[in-house]
């Protein structure tokens, strides 16, 4: 076993003795049982999660779908980036979602823009879907599908080479398609990228980094 439980663990007991857990001589990764949990992975605003060690290849075509939940109006959802220009990225800023793609020309950008500021940072789940295929971009959050014009329609491949990074990203590493230095802080679930018909589900406790994330349990809404 390489990852540690996803679970709330008290009242631990060594030869009849119970252990103080409220004073550790040192603490890594562990955040307080919630009295109310949901499905999820819980981001406090100060990490990331990496995933794909190996460097994700996006090239011509790639479908995005996640849930989050928030009431921060800035964060980084998600960015897939190369040495180069090319990249992906996936962000909330003054509360508008934007997805942004370089396929090596030049960045375009799809942005849904909700009706009220605090729309989309309710503290309530909502899904996204992100797609790339060849020079065509596409957001769609909660049903409403936002399209953007690409001038750049002769360049179709986003050679991306790095790590997948969710809810933020370390200061030394460069993300082409992020604007954003914020780390969400909220709930992600249920992230899938698709290629084709294969499709990937991510489960947080197997990434390679993780700071500031707790796996598989997300605090309920107050």
């Amino acid at each position: 076993v390489t990852h540690s439980i996803p679970a709330c663990i008290g009242s631990m007991m060594i030869n009849s003795k119970q252990l103080d857990d409220e004073s550790p001589v040192s603490i890594f990764a562990v955040n307080k049982c919630y009295v109310t949990v949901q499905d999820g992975t819980f981001f406090d605003g100060s990490g990331f999660a990496a995933l794909v060690r190996e460097g994700y290849k996006v090239r011509s075509d790639v479908n995005i779908t996640l849930e989050f939940r928030t009431t921060a109006v800035h964060g980084v959802l998600l960015g897939v980036s190369s040495a180069k220009v090319d990249a992906v990225g996936l962000e909330i800023v003054n509360g508008k979602v934007l997805f942004h793609v370089n396929n090596g020309a030049g960045r375009i950008t799809a942005t849904y823009e909700p009706r009220g500021t605090n729309s989309l940072c309710d503290g309530k789940w909502h899904k996204l879907q992100a797609n790339k295929s060849k020079h065509r971009i596409s957001l769609t959050i909660d049903g409403n599908v936002v399209q953007t014009d690409n001038p750049y329609t002769q360049s179709t491949s986003a050679d991306t080479n790095n790590p997948v990074y969710v809810g933020g990203y370390p200061a030394d590493v460069k993300q082409n398609c992020l604007t954003s230095k914020s780390s969400f802080h909220g709930c992600l679930r249920n992230l899938v990228l698709t290629k084709g018909q294969q499709a990937e589900l991510f489960d947080f406790s197997r990434a390679f980094d993780l700071r500031g994330v707790f796996p598989h349990s997300c605090p309920g809404a107050e």
